[in-house]
């Protein structure tokens, strides 16, 4: 086949038709377990993200693939596991040149949300004050509402126009008073 043989598995990303990216996966995870390719081929994901839909005045959150018509394998690349996916129903073939399979970068994969990114560590707390340093807030100061970690972002409660108004802000663009 002419692929790079890696220590670790890769990501590696399959071109399916639009509309069966959920089939191909299971479909994928079905040889898998049957054929107990389990070492060979760890996880097939179909990356989504969450949007708000309005209908009759109802918000919906519905989920929409990041990129139709792909799904997103991490695998050892071997003859076996190149055939299961290349000859799963729905499987155009592999991104690559000529069909060549390549590896997602880090990157790419940090950017595409697969990768978890660093963790940060914060020492703020719910109800201190802070002050805005970057970012179309800078210049405000404020207390701390809310903190999601998972975003890195905070809430800070600003006073702006005379009114309390609640700004969402990263981690990176606040810093304790008083330090």
């Amino acid at each position: 086949m002419g692929y790079e043989q890696y220590e670790e598995p890769q990501w590696y990303v399959a071109h399916t038709y639009s509309g069966y990216e959920n089939k191909v996966k299971a479909s994928i995870e079905a040889t898998v377990e049957n054929r107990n390719m389990e070492e060979l081929i760890l996880q097939v994901q179909v990356p989504v993200h969450e949007v708000v839909e309005v209908k009759e005045g109802k918000r919906i959150l519905k989920e929409k693939k990041l990129f139709p018509g792909y799904v997103i394998i991490q695998m050892f690349m071997t003859d076996e596991s190149w055939y299961v996916v290349r000859n799963t129903r729905g499987v155009t073939g592999f991104v690559g040149p000529a069909s060549k399979p390549i590896p997602l970068s880090e990157e790419e994969l940090k950017s595409m949300g697969i990768l978890e990114k660093k963790v940060v560590t914060i020492d703020f707390s719910i109800g201190e004050e802070v002050s805005i340093i970057d970012g179309p807030f800078e210049g405000f100061s404020g207390f701390i509402e809310e903190i999601n970690p998972e975003k890195s972002i905070a809430i800070v409660k600003i006073s702006m126009f005379g009114r309390d108004t609640p700004a969402e802000v990263a981690f990176e663009q606040i810093k304790k008073l008083n330090t």
